[in-house]
Order: C-alpha cells, then sequence, then structure tokens
C-alpha cells in the first residue's frame, strides 16, 4: 500500500487527492493544510463580497469529514508542513493548534502550497486598513470590515484579474472605488486595443483610474500616489501579483524555474522523482513556444490533478503545454483570451499576420444580442493560430473556447472558415464570427 502526502487542501490538493484515490483504492493518503478550510471555489470570493453570491457556505466544496468519510482521505487543516527530508522521504509538520511537531512518512509527495499574495512595502501601509484576496478567509475579513464600518471609500492596487472583479463587486455595493495601476494599460497580459475598451467600461461605471502609477505612501484613511495625487480609502485592495509559495520546495534542493514556480517534467514530477508539484507554484511549458510558463489559475491545477493520478496509477500521460485562457467579467463586457498576446509574440521575433472581427454575438434582428470584437495572431508561414482574444456584451467566451480547440488541434486560420458551428437567431449568425475571420484571413 503506498503512501501519499499532499502539501495544499485547495483546488489542486484536493482535487488530486480525489483523483489518485479514484484510481487507487488502497493508497494511503493524507493532506496537510495550514488554513482553516479546504476544496473552497476561490474565484467566487469576489461575488460574496459583492453580495452578488448570498452564501458563502456554497463556495465549499467539501471538508475533512466529507474526505474522510466518503473517500477514506485524512485531511489536517492547521496543520503547516515545515520541512521536507527527501533523504529519508518524511516531511516534518506542526499543529498549528497546539505546536506539537511530527514527522509523517511519504513514498509519493505531492506539493500544491498555491500563492500568496503580494504587498510591498508602502511608507505608512501597516497604519492603514489593508486587505489582499487569496483565501476564503480574507473574504470573511473584507467582508467583516464593510460590515462593521459601512466604508464609502476603497482603493485597488492592480488592474488584473481580481483587481477589476473587486472593483466592479464594490461599486455594486454602492462604494466609490479608485484602481491604481503601475503599467499604462490594465489587465497587461491583453493587447492594447482590448484593453482600452475595459478602461472605456471602467470610466462608465464611475471607477475612477490612475495608470502610470503606485501607492507610494499609505495612511488611516489616505494613499499618496507616485504621480503626487492624494486619494480617499477607508480600506485598501491590495492585488498587484500572486508570489508562488516555493520555500518548502527551495529549502529541499529542488530546481526553481524563471517563471519562479517549482520546475516540473512533462507528468509533474519535479527534480525528485518521488516528489510532484502542481497549481500556482508549478512552472509547466507553454504550448505554443514550448518555452517555461506559469499560470496560477484552476483549470491548470485541475488538469495536473489529473495527470499526477495517472502517472501514479502507471498509466502516464504527458501534458502539452497551457496556454493561459482565462476570462473575465467586467461590468457588461466579457473579456477572453487564449495563446499569445501581440508583445509576447513580437518579443520572440515570431512572423505574424492578425485578424480582426467586429459583430454580431448572434442574429443582428434578435432582440437579445450584442456588439463583439474578435482578434486573432496566426503565424504568417504555418498559418497555425497564436493567441486570440475577444471583447463584448455575450458569446465571448464561446468564441475563444472554439479557438482554443483550434490551437491544439492544430487548425489553421484558414480552417476557422470550415468549422461547422452551431446557428439559430438566439446564439449565433449562419457565419459566425470565428467563421468571419477564417473567411476574412484567407489569402491574407
Amino acid at each position: 500500500m503506498s503512501k501519499v502526502v499532499i502539501v495544499g487542501a485547495v483546488g489542486g490538493g484536493a482535487t488530486v487527492a480525489g483523483q489518485i484515490r479514484f484510481y487507487d483504492p488502497d493508497a494511503k493518503i493524507t493532506i496537510f493544510d495550514r488554513d482553516s478550510t479546504m476544496s473552497y471555489a476561490a474565484c467566487g470570493t469576489p461575488y460574496v463580497i459583492g453580495n452578488i453570491i448570498k452564501e458563502p457556505e456554497s463556495l465549499l466544496m467539501a471538508d475533512p469529514q466529507q474526505f474522510k468519510e466518503k473517500r477514506n482521505i485524512d485531511v489536517f487543516l492547521k496543520h503547516e508542513v515545515l520541512e521536507i527530508q527527501r533523504e529519508v522521504k518524511q516531511v516534518l509538520v506542526r499543529n498549528l493548534d497546539s505546536g506539537e511537531q511530527f514527522a509523517e512518512p511519504y513514498d509519493t509527495l505531492i506539493l500544491a502550497p498555491g500563492g500568496s499574495a503580494v504587498i510591498p512595502e508602502v511608507d505608512g501601509l501597516p497604519s492603514a486598513n489593508v486587505f489582499v484576496l487569496r483565501s476564503y478567509e480574507d473574504m470573511h475579513s473584507i467582508q467583516q470590515f464593510i460590515e462593521e464600518n459601512k466604508p464609502k471609500t476603497c482603493v485597488i492596487s492592480g488592474a488584473g484579474f481580481i483587481g477589476l472583479e473587486m472593483a466592479e463587486n464594490l461599486k455594486h455595493l454602492g462604494l466609490e472605488v479608485q484602481v491604481v495601476h503601475k503599467s499604462s494599460q490594465v489587465m497587461s497580459i491583453l493587447d492594447k486595443d482590448i484593453s482600452e475598451r475595459i478602461e472605456a467600461e471602467l470610466a462608465s461605471n464611475n471607477i475612477h483610474l490612475h495608470k502610470d502609477a503606485v501607492i507610494a505612501k499609505a495612511g488611516p484613511q489616505m494613499v499618496e500616489l507616485s504621480d503626487g495625487s492624494r486619494l480617499e480609502a477607508d480600506f485598501i485592495i491590495m492585488s498587484i501579483g500572486i508570489k508562488p509559495n516555493t520555500e518548502l520546495a527551495e529549502e529541499a534542493g529542488l530546481p526553481i524555474g524563471k517563471t519562479g514556480g517549482i520546475v516540473t517534467n512533462e507528468y509533474m514530477q519535479t527534480e525528485d522523482p518521488s516528489i510532484f508539484a502542481l497549481g500556482d507554484a508549478s512552472e509547466n511549458t507553454d504550448m505554443i513556444t514550448g518555452g517555461a510558463k506559469r499560470v496560477p489559475l484552476a483549470w491548470p491545477a485541475h488538469r495536473q490533478a489529473f495527470l499526477i493520478a495517472q502517472k501514479l496509477s502507471g498509466n502516464a500521460i504527458p501534458k502539452k503545454g497551457l496556454l493561459g485562457t482565462s476570462v473575465v467579467k467586467i461590468f457588461s463586457l466579457t473579456v477572453a483570451m487564449t495563446g499569445l498576446n501581440e508583445r509576447t509574440i513580437r518579443d520572440k521575433g515570431l512572423v505574424y499576420k492578425t485578424v480582426i472581427h467586429h459583430g454580431n454575438s448572434n442574429a443582428g434582428y434578435y432582440p437579445d444580442h450584442a456588439k463583439i470584437m474578435l482578434k486573432i495572431h496566426y503565424d504568417a508561414a504555418s498559418r497555425k493560430i497564436l493567441g486570440a482574444q475577444c471583447i463584448g456584451g455575450k458569446g465571448v467566451d464561446k468564441r475563444i473556447d472554439v479557438l482554443v480547440t483550434a490551437i491544439y488541434a492544430g487548425l489553421t486560420i484558414d480552417d476557422l472558415q470550415a468549422l461547422e458551428l452551431s446557428y439559430a437567431p438566439p446564439y449565433s449568425s449562419p457565419k459566425d464570427p470565428i467563421n468571419m475571420a477564417g473567411y476574412k484571413a484567407f489569402g491574407q
């Protein structure tokens, strides 16, 4: 009977435990996590804060008792793994409630430690009400502060996924929201023209945006920016980035890659074949370039959990790399992307072409339709799709998901015109925007 120890009990850790149990009914599986909750839907936390999701408990997918009763998996919350002792194949664990330390042996160790929000050193920051949103407990802390203090103003540092989702949800609560972003465009992973449409949407919803600036000084109810601006802030949300939790791996001598994640092979194994890593803290490969890539999102963690379970069950399936597919709601807009953006394509020195299609999500004569913009980059020689972005009111996720499938299947830009996509007036047009992009690129 093999002994599997997992560090981390959220998305990746809980999922890999369940996957291993499905394929191996006899393995002894133990999970340790230093938090007080496990297996929660972290992506839903902004919408709980914004009171869109009315029941916070609905984000909790499981608890230790359920894991034990249904899967025979032991989960120990408020237990921190302090050290990996590779030479004897055991980990040193501390019970955070009692302070007791003990050794736990393993045959296979799986690292799913996630990441931590980056909090910069800012003059006066300790005197301000500062929050991050990385855990279920963080969500409760923000909720409690809002309920008890009835704040009127908030400054959000960072205009990535979480920052913009929080901006919308706090605005939904009636707060005055200002967003500070160090770059010249929001959501820097997007092309500039797509970001500009997001900025216009933020402005139309009275979200005040301060670009090319950072918080330089903070106080109990104010912040001062690097450009000299002074903003009222009953509280601050720090959302400037995620640092992978790689300390355990580093101290154990496991290689850390240039993306800051734990280096893994095609089966998610580290340099030590008995230790695997997945999720936010793992380094993977880019499906298009083959280079190092780290994607701290839910889908990669769940896929990696399956690959690890398959490897351990003797049915090894190599990973094929990641595209970084993502989607976000920003007020009335949906924005989605996959693959390489224009800046990355240029940095890689690739020769490419771009096709842009402006159209409707579905038949324009049908009452419920929206405008969308679809932008696809493709290799000028092979005509293989390199990346795509889409923005609009509805139907955005559908188009990006079709393009993800096309990239995975190795289709060219010209193949898009031949895809027989579903059509009825409420859903599309006889020539879907995907088809139209293919027709526009034909002969280009």
